[in-house]
């Protein structure tokens, strides 16, 4: 069966993409949603928890393509106790504070999970 990314819950569990610096790797997770913006391969869901709700925060290089996704009807949903254990709770710039049952019932509704 083929899915398409509309169907997809995409989970970031860290604070960038890949392996290496930092800076670098918060870059490219930034550079990975401003490109699925601009080729209209918009997932159903995106979900943050542990490291990853650093990408909600408003100093993330993310906020700008995340913002653009929430507006096309993309759900971003942030782990309250994430964003409370690094101290974001009043930093949250784009998507919604939510808790680990609403992060799992987008998981299993979704036909396609991927983690980032």
């Amino acid at each position: 069966m083929a899915y398409t990314m509309s169907d997809t819950v995409l989970v970031v569990g860290n604070e960038g993409l890949g392996q290496g610096e930092p800076e670098l790797t918060r870059k490219v997770m930034a550079t990975y949603f401003q490109t699925l913006l601009e080729l209209g391969q918009l997932p159903r869901a995106v979900v943050f928890y542990t490291a990853g709700v650093k990408m909600v925060a408003d100093d993330s290089p993310a906020v700008s393509a995340l913002s653009a996704m929430a507006s096309a009807g993309v759900l971003l949903v942030a782990c309250r106790t994430c964003l409370e254990y690094y101290d974001l709770m009043n930093r949250v710039a784009v998507g919604r504070v939510g808790n680990m049952m609403q992060i799992i019932e987008l998981q299993t509704a979704s036909p396609k999970v991927v983690t980032l």
